[in-house]
């Protein structure tokens, strides 16, 4: 800067003080001092190019709206970007530094020590960002700026560092006496830190940069996570060393810095141009003719007039996931969208999703498959995901520990965590893979859980945001989402609509009641407006496509579509399977008599029915129940013919059973005449995964999901099948008969599903030897139990049904109301125009994914453990296979995959005593493991969790004794 210059426009004073107003300490800005003028300018350039390289055609055209005008929204974009640090311009913050505050001191800037103390003791939050907003707010008002545009700009200062205060919070400390915000020379300073920051972008005075429009709330949000993503880059003190010299800052620098930074930190923007692909195109990324349905699909995404919500409705194997590829692709080329994310119901179904959208990507761009992202907890364990990486000398998260230095961490073992990333290298850019972060890379596939958070009240929910504003995002089996879950999906609908993101749903099996809050939630977000009231058409067939877009206020456009399946309907024969159910004062001894006999039923059955070889999925509503007839089947059939697969494996161990179930009756493994495999498992095998059984042994559950297990037979065409299973056969359990009144439910399936949908689906099972015909009768047998019909249960079930119906009804409104306490809005808060106070409005979910996953998903609470073994007398800790750690459990590089594979979520009747275990002492500060909790099993692979004893092998995972 040119020092000469600001003193013929700034007494000395002022100048001194710019000369040593510090952003960063030396200590991180690799060792010099880096200046609030270079910080500012740093981020500033990060901006720039974030606008040219990284921002969605529909995020810079509503950014240009916002400004005036084509061309005037890079120039608001840097600014906004730029500015969110000039509350440091404060004593709040110069004080917190002795080094820093010396020379501040030195330059004529002062302040009471004693007083400043005071008001940080009343007020501990009330930090540089606060002290920005209220800067921001003022500063802004007497440039001229409308107090319509200062209302919406001031929360995105305040709240840079993950959360957003109301007015009334970032109004000083009265105990401060004003030594927080600073007075006399400090307000003249502060001034001329906004001024001289303007001027150097080449932007005149203050007063010519207030936009002419207010940006909707979603674009706000989606703007602060972009500043908080120029901030984070250009707190890196490997590419923004510090700068402690007025005279070297400058744009042009600046602008230096932040490519060296882009070039290294290889970030990457997702289609860029797109040409909308045309129907012929299909055939090219998919290496075949689009199906009726598919062709269907794609012809709505192109009749819509704007960006909006689309529901596919198709049977299971019908190819929902390419006719919504193929879609979203048409859609991100007319509406300006630069990436997708693809969420999924399960972890387990975002693997195979992943290599999936990678080939897709491919097909239209070669360089695209790189920079998919897949995006859950146990990625680490996915065989694809690990070959794109490599590690690195330093997380992904090291790099930026200077974004707050002064900063309150959270750590429940008293040991701060230094790094939370991963070590991950090679694909997409490694700044995308640490925390908070991974949304923001253009394809992201990950579970619907990520979609949520972004609709919790949570610290730098605007990252998400972020991430989510200028993507395509599909949604598969939404009909998953239960009436917790659905609050939050229908809170992140309102967003997403507010923000213009298409939305594409994927459902075999949604209920019309379901089809219309998502229809209602994302034209109210639309809109604008709290509630949306609309008649959706619904659907005059199956497959089926219903698409809604705004077409003025208040009002939306339908397009509604069917077609025929591209196969024939299936003859399903289902059977019921009596099972006799333990009453409520059984003894412990005869609910394992009667969970025997219906073993030996299953094993009968199976015996009689695959007598000529074939293949059997047997599932399970609870682990207990799958391990169970698993060691009753293996008793029987031997232990190569039966697979287990269920939740309480390690994360390792079933990551290999779900490779290896998927490889044994995947499409491509063909079945050996006379062979015979039978699979044993629990609801992860129900949707999105893609095997091919001859027969179904089941226990009852809610009819859609039970069409979803249908689902997994008769799959591949040209698979080989013994004479006596070429219909599909299945077989429903879990339940007793019982003359003259309502059925009885085992007890894990009606603390699941509950008795109201278990009493309407076994209405609506076949009698006198019936089947189903699949898919044909799908949505006629959803829309009859998810109805209201209370005509539908005999009439010895009615009174039991219409107590299971009330039941249901306050369950649901309970389970709602919790819900909302971690929303991201509030009821009733949907119209407020600004940010503000968004984050202190009711609880607030903690940041990281175990709490975020509690408050997303209802249920009992689990807790998830590493197993590690130490024998009696033995003093080092060892892994599950044997190999040694440490007296202290010290993990060591070329072991650490093996120890985080050993991971395991408990039952949740264990999780209170469980919350009681902690890391091994040589975990502490380590970044994958300081804050996981160790459950160390004995030599016999035993271990206490308070007054229950688990066991854990290969072959059944974690079992209570």
């Amino acid at each position: 800067m040119d020092l000469q210059q600001l003193h013929e426009r700034y007494e000395i004073g002022v100048v001194e003080a710019l000369e040593v107003l510090w952003g960063k300490s030396r200590e991180r800005a690799a060792g010099t001092t880096n200046l609030l003028m270079a910080h500012l300018l740093d981020t500033a350039a990060v901006a720039e190019l974030l606008w040219d390289g990284f921002l969605a055609r529909s995020t810079r055209s509503a950014l240009d709206a916002v400004a005036g005008g084509p061309g005037r929204g890079r120039a608001l974009f840097v600014w906004l970007c730029g500015v969110h640090d000039c509350g440091k311009a404060t004593p709040v913050h110069q004080r917190l530094w002795s080094e820093g505050a010396e020379a501040v001191r030195r330059s004529g800037l002062s302040w009471v020590e004693s007083a400043a103390v005071a008001g940080v003791r009343s007020q501990r939050r009330w930090r540089h960002d606060w002290a920005g907003g209220l800067m921001a707010r003022e500063l802004l008002t007497s440039a001229g700026w409308d107090p319509e545009q200062v209302d919406w700009v001031w929360p995105l200062v305040a709240g840079h560092h993950g959360a957003f205060p109301s007015l009334r919070d970032v109004q000083e400390p009265r105990t401060a006496k004003g030594q927080l915000r600073g007075r006399g020379l400090w307000r003249q300073v502060q001034q001329a830190v906004l001024d001289v920051f303007t001027r150097e972008l080449g932007l005149g005075r203050l007063g010519e940069m207030k936009p002419v429009l207010a940006p909707s709330r979603a674009l706000q949000l989606q703007l602060s996570g972009l500043v908080v993503m120029a901030d984070w880059i250009a707190s890196d003190e490997r590419f923004f060393h510090g700068m402690d010299d007025l005279r070297q800052v400058s744009l042009d620098a600046s602008r230096r810095r932040a490519a060296r930074a882009w070039t290294a930190l290889g970030l990457q923007r997702g289609w860029g141009t797109l040409t909308a692909p045309a129907p012929e195109a299909f055939q090219d990324r998919f290496g075949c003719s689009p199906r009726p349905s598919q062709a269907m699909v794609a012809g709505a995404a192109r009749a819509m007039d704007g960006p909006g919500l689309m529901v596919i409705e198709a049977p299971m194997g019908e190819g929902k996931t390419e006719a919504a590829q193929a879609a979203a692709e048409v859609l991100a080329a007319r509406f300006g969208a630069d990436g997708v994310f693809v969420g999924m119901p399960t972890q387990a179904t975002s693997d195979p999703m992943f290599t999936r959208t990678q080939r897709w990507l491919e097909a239209i761009d070669p360089d695209l498959a790189s920079r998919v992202v897949l995006l859950h907890g146990k990625r680490a364990f996915n065989r694809e995901w690990k070959a794109l990486l490599e590690n690195t000398g330093a997380s992904a998260d090291e790099a930026f520990q200077g974004v707050d230095e002064f900063g309150m961490d959270e750590d429940p073992y008293g040991v701060r965590h230094e790094a939370c990333g991963e070590e991950e290298r090679k694909a997409p850019a490694q700044w995308f893979l640490g925390p908070k972060r991974g949304l923001l890379a253009p394809f992201v596939v990950g579970t619907v859980d990520q979609l949520l958070y972004a609709a919790t009240r949570t610290r730098h929910v605007m990252l998400r945001m972020a991430g989510l504003a200028g993507k395509v995002v599909v949604l598969d089996e939404v009909h998953a989402c239960d009436v917790y879950m659905g609050q939050f999906l229908a809170e992140a609908l309102h967003w997403l609509g507010q923000a213009g993101v298409p939305v594409i749903v994927l459902s075999a099996t949604l209920a019309p009641a379901q089809r219309q809050a998502l229809f209602e939630a994302y034209l109210a977000g639309a809109a604008s407006q709290e509630e949306f009231r609309a008649h959706v058409p619904p659907p005059q067939g199956y497959p089926s496509v219903t698409a809604a877009w705004p077409a003025g206020p208040g009002e939306a456009q339908f397009h509604v579509d069917a077609t025929e399946g591209w196969r024939q309907d299936l003859p399903v024969a289902v059977r019921v399977m009596p099972e006799t159910v333990p009453g409520a004062r059984s003894t412990r001894d005869e609910r394992e008599r009667l969970q025997v006999e219906a073993d030996v039923a299953v094993g009968d059955l199976l015996a009689e029915e695959l007598a000529d070889g074939g293949t059997a999925l047997v599932i399970r509503n609870s682990v207990a129940r799958a391990q169970s007839v698993y060691e009753e089947l293996r008793d029987r059939f031997g232990p190569a013919e039966v697979r287990l697969l269920h939740a309480r494996f390690t994360v390792a161990r079933r990551a290999d059973l779900t490779e290896e179930s998927l490889r044994l009756l995947g499409p491509r493994t063909p079945r050996p005449r006379g062979g015979r495999l039978i699979l044993v498992a629990t609801q992860l095998a129900e949707q999105s995964f893609d095997v091919d059984a001859d027969l179904l042994v089941t226990d009852l559950a809610p009819v859609d999901l039970l069409l979803q297990r249908i689902g997994r037979l008769h799959r591949h065409e040209g698979t080989w099948r013994p004479g006596r299973l070429r219909t599909p056969k299945v077989f429903v359990t879990g339940f007793q008969s019982r003359e003259g009144r309502e059925p009885a439910f085992v007890f894990a399936g009606e603390a699941i599903y509950g008795r109201h949908l278990l009493l309407r689906t076994a209405a609506v099972l076949p009698a006198d030897g019936r089947g189903w015909s699949v898919p044909g009768d799908v949505p006629g047998l959803v829309d009859s139990v998810y109805g209201t019909d209370a005509c539908l249960l005999p009439a010895a079930w009615q009174e039991a049904g219409e107590a299971a119906a009330r039941e249901q009804s306050d369950r649901d409104r309970a389970r709602a109301e919790a819900a909302r306490e971690f929303l991201l809005t509030p009821r009733g808060e949907h119209e407020r125009r600004t940010l503000a106070g968004l984050h202190y409005g009711g609880s607030t979910a903690g940041g990281d994914e175990d709490s975020l996953r509690a408050a997303v998903r209802d249920g009992d609470e689990s807790v998830e453990v590493v197993l590690v073994v130490r024998a009696e007398g033995e003093a080092v800790f060892r892994t599950l296979a044997g190999r040694a750690l440490s007296v202290n459990g010290d993990v060591a590089p070329d072991v650490l995959e093996e120890v985080l594979g050993s991971t395991v979520r408990l039952p949740s009747r264990l999780t209170q005593p469980a919350l009681e275990l902690s890391p091994l002492p040589g975990w502490h500060g380590h970044p994958w493991l300081g804050r996981s909790r160790a459950l160390v099993l004995d030599a016999s692979r035993r271990a206490r969790v308070g007054d229950f004893t688990v066991s854990y092998d290969e072959e059944f995972g974690l079992r209570r004794i």
